[in-house]
């Protein structure tokens, strides 16, 4: 089994892998040709995120500055919206609902280094996914860690940290983020 393949099937790889490093060094450069883009570029822009997405729905707007790792793990669904300076490190899949907005410099971190020194010194880390519902809301400076899976109809309070899993129809706050008041479930 490849490193790549070992980083998809969600087990310890060595992301030094010269196969892992080539499919960084291509998220990065269509990453940066992204953020080279004008605004009103918007047929050059959406090619450029669907061809670094997994998959991505309709009406995908995406600001600059972003920075993925991998790409093929990032899938998003219709009207997916992320603001300036956000980060996504992809080695696990991201997953996104519908209808998600997020405000600037969120942080989605779905890899994991290992506790033990001499093998995380060794070059090997994990992903563990991340999965977010629909009709999410993320405020600014959010930052989600790995294995975490947010519901539908949640908002995250800007500065969040979350570390645990957001039940459906809830606001959470914190560090670690808190769910602090439940939401009318939609429709």
């Amino acid at each position: 089994m490849t490193e790549l393949e070992k980083m998809k099937a969600g087990m310890l790889y060595d992301y030094s892998d010269p196969e892992v490093f080539a499919a960084h060094v291509r998220a990065v450069e269509l990453c940066d040709e992204y953020n080279e883009t004008g605004r009103r570029e918007t047929e050059r822009r959406t090619r450029i995120l669907r061809e670094l997405f997994g998959s991505l729905g309709k009406n995908p707007v995406v600001e600059k500055n972003v920075r993925i790792d991998y790409g093929f793990n990032m899938h998003a669904g219709d009207n997916f919206f992320a603001n300036y300076d956000c980060v996504f490190l992809d080695c696990a899949p991201i997953t996104f609902g519908d209808n998600v907005f997020i405000a600037p410099q969120c942080g989605f971190y779905s890899v994991n280094h290992p506790l033990d020194a001499k093998l995380r010194a060794a070059g090997v880390e994990v992903g563990r996914p991340i999965t977010v519902g629909s009709e999410v809301w993320f405020g600014g400076g959010v930052k989600v860690m790995p294995g975490v899976t947010i519901g539908s109809n949640v908002v995250i309070g800007g500065g969040s940290v979350v570390v645990h899993d957001i039940p459906s129809d809830s606001v959470a706050v914190g560090n670690p983020a808190r769910v602090v008041k439940k939401l009318d479930p939609i429709g």
